[in-house]
């Protein structure tokens, strides 16, 4: 049987429609402020035109597996194509980055892919209005948990096939079915992540509040209780979904030393399998201290804390020329060093992408580890990127069972995740994945130093490598130029098509898309 393509687009077209509803969120606040009106009224119209006019091609689609693959895959690209819609508008007429069609489809995936690198050297309420920052904010939010799993948490024509479609968008080897419906399970998955969301951002308003956060009112126009719940409304939007964009051009550095640390738990929570959460918020609180991922994941981020809290307080590592500055204002101090060493560990190992500091002001040897821990991600069934923590076991599980079995040739030694035996198949498509993962970053880095030199690019290989690594596993800022107070506007045309196309496959954890590219998928 081929592939029912039209059954694809139809449902594609489906979920378009449907977005014209978030995109009446920032509407509401372009009508508030006075500003954009006209850009999100087109949008909403344009969008919910769009999806209709794709619904039109099977009105009655028959969804099987092969079309879940595509309809996912067409999903995400087209969810990010739409939503450069409100930049290019407002763009129009001015000579904002964004009015750029290539520039916008790059904010515009880099934010539904939640990885949060930007093409924008200037971000403020001088040069953009609030709703279109809101909507770049929005984008992280709904690709969080996933387009198509909030797709199937509420439209019921697309409960049928719900399993496959999560199969195919879900981050992490599976995910993990809740309830005996399958669209019960994304609602429950939804509703503790928007639950988690709201608390952090009554949080932030309640610092706000009671003084802790004495710059939430003052970073955008005006100093009142509004302007602190827009930052709070802000903030708890890309924490949740790790995405990190921030209508701040100084990220979490901008606010206090309280705010950051209520971020931290927030972050931790990002990159935690929300299965094991909802199980947590039902009262089996043991189902995170059984799970061997969870352990793992509080396990890294532990000892990488640690370490770089260690050097910071020390000042022991190399510093590098103009990082003088930065360590003497650190070294010594303990809440300062613990603070941004757990910041910037959960910011890097969950994908979130916030900064508390400028950490392209640090040595080399620290900014390589933190290079490291962006290839680590978070759980499986979290909002993490990267390569998620549970591969990483089952690799190592892995090559510990070859020297076994290299030494006990006879032996029949399966490899097993919390006393469980994995499937051979499984091994093997985590082992595939994580060796097309690697190869995609290696790839992805020698082309962007290829265009660079095309162009005469002043690129250097670890800016390349960082930029490469960054969008793969939707983790955000690089170093150098690329570095949490910099972006990715510099780069040519070329480049800034790869590192979209990278974060796109890097969302859809690569493999779904490659599928596609086979003839056999094609043929019946």
């Amino acid at each position: 049987m081929r592939v029912e393509w039209r059954t694809s687009v139809a449902l594609t077209g489906r979920v378009l429609k449907y977005l014209a509803v978030p995109l009446c969120v920032p509407l509401v606040v372009a009508l508030l402020y006075g500003d954009d009106i006209l850009t999100f009224a087109v949008a909403v119209v344009a969008t919910f035109l769009l999806g209709f006019a794709l619904e039109q091609l099977d009105p009655d689609p028959d969804l099987g597996a092969r079309e879940a693959l595509l309809m996912v895959a067409l999903t995400w690209l087209a969810v990010a194509v739409v939503g450069t819609l409100p930049y290019l508008i407002a763009g129009m007429g001015t000579d904002s980055t964004l009015a750029q069609p290539v520039n916008a489809l790059f904010e515009s995936m880099s934010g539904f892919t939640t990885t949060g690198a930007t093409v924008m050297g200037n971000i403020s309420f001088e040069q953009h209005s609030h709703a279109l920052l809101l909507w770049r904010q929005l984008t992280q939010w709904l690709g969080g948990m996933g387009i198509v799993v909030l797709a199937i948490a509420i439209l019921p024509e697309l409960s049928v096939g719900g399993a496959q479609l999560m199969d195919a968008e879900a981050p992490g080897p599976g995910i993990e079915k809740l309830t005996p419906r399958i669209a019960e399970t994304a609602r429950v998955l939804w509703l503790v992540y928007a639950g988690i969301t709201a608390l952090e951002i009554v949080l932030l308003f309640v610092f706000h509040l009671v003084g802790l956060a004495p710059a939430m009112d003052n970073l955008v126009a005006g100093t009142d209780h509004a302007a602190a719940a827009y930052n709070a409304v802000a903030h708890g939007l890309t924490t949740m979904p790790t995405g990190g964009f921030s209508p701040e051009a100084r990220s979490i550095e901008a606010f206090s030393a309280a705010v950051q640390w209520l971020i931290i738990p927030f972050m931790f929570a990002a990159g935690v399998n929300f299965a094991l959460t909802w199980r947590l918020l039902s009262g089996e609180p043991r189902a995170l201290l059984d799970d061997i991922e969870f352990r793992a994941y509080s396990g890294i981020v532990g000892v990488f804390s640690v370490v770089l809290a260690t050097l910071l307080f020390t000042g022991g590592a190399d510093v590098g020329p103009g990082a003088l500055d930065f360590y003497s204002g650190i070294a010594g101090d303990i809440e300062a060093s613990l603070r941004h060493a757990v910041f910037q560990t959960l910011a890097m190992v969950t994908t979130t992408g916030y900064a508390s500091i400028d950490f392209n002001a640090w040595s080399q040897p620290l900014k390589y580890l933190l290079l490291f821990a962006m290839f680590i991600g978070g759980s499986a069934g979290s909002t993490g990127g990267g390569i998620k923590i549970v591969r990483w076991i089952v690799i190592i599980k892995s090559v510990k069972r070859e020297l076994f079995t290299s030494i006990h040739p006879e032996a029949v030694s399966p490899v097993r995740l919390g006393g469980n035996a994995i499937d051979e198949r499984a091994v093997r498509g985590i082992q595939a994945f994580t060796l097309v993962y690697m190869l995609c970053f290696g790839f992805g880095a020698a082309l962007l130093m290829l265009d660079a030199a095309r162009v005469g690019l002043d690129l250097s290989a670890f800016e390349g490598i960082a930029a490469a690594a960054s969008t793969v596993g939707n983790v955000g800022p690089g170093f150098g130029r690329l570095g949490p107070m910099g972006f990715y506007e510099f780069f040519p045309v070329p480049s800034k098509l790869l590192m979209t196309f990278l974060m796109w496959i890097g969302r859809l954890e690569i493999i779904p898309v490659l599928v596609l590219l086979t003839s056999s998928y094609w043929r019946s």
